[in-house]
């Protein structure tokens, strides 16, 4: 989805986000809020399971969701969500971050976040698909190619070298027999054999959340959908003539 999951500013402007993962340790903390367990609307709720409240939940996670809810100015889902599951809660957001916020590698954290669009395109994740797009746009800068490659990522403005990574990931989240062809490719535009084990590792592990998901009934926040899609300077403009 550093040791530590929250870099960057608040995800609502258009710089780094602080998404869903602080798993264990990392941040220093700050003053604590009190975050809500409401369901964000009466018709849709946030799943299928109930959201534990808070004063049922172990420390720990009140602690990093009330972090997370601070920083980036609510609260994902997904954090709700698993939150029903305390000891699958660390696990998950454990390995999130061992992958999505690792500093070795050639994969930036625009392209991870677009591996996680592409991939949950085909496992029909509405809330993966939402959540990552929206973290692509910050991470990138680039407004509309997290919603090209939700359309057809073939015909996406990418560069060989995002088709190449694209196409690995696309292998590996069907189930594809994986070849040599496939690591000889990704050779060719500048992967080797660790980055590939890096896009395979994200693929697999979101093809799991994306499942998870799906039977959970999880919906994604109403903020996803408008992060990263306004420049910041525009934002701000608009802000002063609003």
């Amino acid at each position: 989805m550093s040791g530590s999951l929250l870099r960057g500013l608040r995800l609502c402007r258009v710089r780094p986000p602080l998404l869903p993962l602080l798993a264990s340790g990392g941040l220093r903390r700050q003053p604590r809020v009190a975050y809500s367990t409401k369901e964000e609307s009466t018709a849709r709720p946030v799943g299928r399971y109930p959201v534990p409240n808070k004063k049922d939940m172990p420390y720990d996670i009140v602690e990093l969701m009330e972090e997370v809810e601070m920083k980036t100015g609510f609260l994902p889902n997904v954090f709700k969500a698993m939150s029903h599951r305390p000891a699958e809660f660390r696990a998950f957001f454990a390995y999130y971050n061992a992958i999505m916020n690792k500093d070795t590698g050639r994969l930036s954290k625009a392209d991870k976040e677009l591996i996680i669009v592409a991939t949950s395109v085909v496992n029909r994740c509405p809330y993966c698909v939402v959540a990552h797009g929206a973290l692509h746009r910050i991470y990138s800068k680039q407004p509309a190619l997290a919603d090209q490659v939700i359309v057809n990522w073939k015909l996406a403005d990418l560069s060989d070298r995002d088709l190449a990574m694209l196409e690995f990931a696309l292998a590996v989240c069907r189930a594809d027999n994986i070849t040599e062809e496939h690591f000889q490719k990704l050779e060719r535009h500048g992967f080797d054999r660790e980055d590939a084990w890096d896009i395979g590792m994200i693929s697999a592990f979101f093809a799991m959340s994306n499942r998870i998901a799906h039977y959970v009934d999880l919906r994604p926040n109403k903020e996803f959908y408008t992060m990263g899609r306004t420049p910041r300077g525009e934002e701000e403009e608009e802000a002063e003539h609003a």
